[in-house]
């Protein structure tokens, strides 16, 4: 498989490796950008990365929980400009999609499209077209969630880069948003990968453990140590690597609350209010996130205008 300059610029992008280890890794990997981050593990130059490549789309990613009923929902709407994703037509427009989901719960996207649009005897897909004619640009309501059980907040991050809803149990008469927001923000910083180390699929603890092993097999030394050692120490790392890409094993950010766990704050803050809060679910949008977008040379697209002109 063949690999551009793109694709070194995006691993080191992902790995804070330099270009050149960056090249080798897929020299080596045959361009398999997964592989190559394994390879820069094994090697001792990179810690584990997020596979957030190329993410390149406009729009706005949006959360809003009812504050009547406590249902609560989260979209993302693309549209082709930053420009665009900054002007009020836009952001109202997305605002009225989850509106939709809020009070009719479509199953997908296609049911989305069928139901009334907010103050209109049209459908969403009736509608779009009209918005993508006063909005100026194509736009693509792209993906949305919902959460009918309490308690449930909503978080909006830098005008709609990330947005991210939490699902918590609460038992007591308490107000747990200030958790939910805390637990919400820490979500939008660290992007963990699992909620709970219970979640992380066995196939994935077991490639991480063999990632560890082969760390061991380039350390001179822990090379010439016998394999059962290694796959036991192995194991062992495996509560960092939970640590780092499980919620609530993460470390809580705000350490001016809390220094311990996420999980710990939770409890922590809960008993101080007087009850008990369990975190149930979340969802977490990053605008844009694993959407390729043709990278154009802007010097050579003004030229390209330039000529038209002529």
């Amino acid at each position: 498989m063949a690999f551009t300059a793109q694709d070194v610029k995006t691993l080191r992008e992902m790995t804070n490796v330099g270009m050149m280890d960056c090249k080798k890794a897929l020299q080596a990997t045959d361009g398999d950008m997964d592989k190559a981050v394994d390879w820069l593990r094994e090697k001792g130059l990179a810690k584990a990365a997020k596979k957030a490549g190329r993410v390149a789309a406009e729009g706005m990613a949006y959360a809003r929980v009812c504050p009547e009923c406590g249902v609560a929902a989260i979209v993302e709407v693309n549209c082709e400009t930053d420009f665009c994703a900054k002007s009020e037509l836009f952001k109202q427009f997305v605002k009225d999609i989850c509106k939709v989901v809020l009070n009719d719960n479509p199953a997908d996207v296609a049911a989305l499209l069928a139901c009334k649009y907010p103050g209109s005897e049209l459908t969403v897909a009736e509608t779009l077209p009209e918005k993508v004619m006063s909005i100026g640009e194509n736009l693509q309501i792209r993906r949305f969630a919902r959460f009918a059980e309490p308690t449930n907040i909503a978080y909006v991050h830098a005008g709609g880069s990330r947005a991210v809803l939490v699902n918590l149990a609460v038992e007591g008469d308490i107000d747990a948003t200030e958790i939910g927001k805390n637990v919400a923000m820490q979500i939008a910083a660290m992007s963990p990968k699992y909620w709970d180390k219970s979640l992380v699929p066995q196939a994935d603890i077991d490639h991480e453990r063999e990632v560890q092993v082969a760390l061991m097999d380039n350390d001179p030394k822990m090379a010439a140590k016998p394999q059962a050692i290694k796959e036991k120490a192995a194991a062992g790392k495996l509560n960092a690597f939970f640590k780092e890409n499980c919620l609530l094993q993460q470390v809580f950010v705000r350490s001016d609350l809390f220094e311990g766990s996420v999980e710990g704050y939770i409890a922590d803050a809960a008993k101080k209010l007087g009850g008990s809060v369990k975190f149930v679910n979340a969802v977490h949008f990053i605008k844009g996130e694993g959407i390729e977008k043709k990278e154009e040379d802007f010097a050579a697209e003004v030229a390209k205008q330039m000529n038209m002109g002529k």
